[in-house]
């Protein structure tokens, strides 16, 4: 180690290994899902406040059918096609 350099700490080793970790495409998926859902739940509190910002509301609509359209793609490439 050069004396220059900084010791490493846990959490520089951490983002290293999850930098290196494989990601499967289900875990993909998976991730996506969670976003998706986490997108659904904002939107609908932003609808229970009637002073809600329109154009935050309009960006996470957009994200949200994004998303939708990454997860639908995701899947067709995951789900084998019976037709074939």
């Amino acid at each position: 180690m050069n004396m220059r350099e900084p010791p490493e700490t846990d959490a520089a080793k951490e983002r290293e290994e999850a930098a290196n970790e494989v990601i499967t495409p289900t875990m993909r998926l998976q991730d996506l899902m969670a976003r998706h859902r986490t997108l659904d739940s904002r939107i609908s509190e932003m609808y229970a406040h009637p002073s809600h910002n329109q154009i935050l509301m309009q960006r996470l609509k957009k994200e949200k059918l994004r998303l939708k359209d990454e997860i639908e793609r995701l899947k067709d490439e995951l789900i084998p096609d019976l037709n074939a």
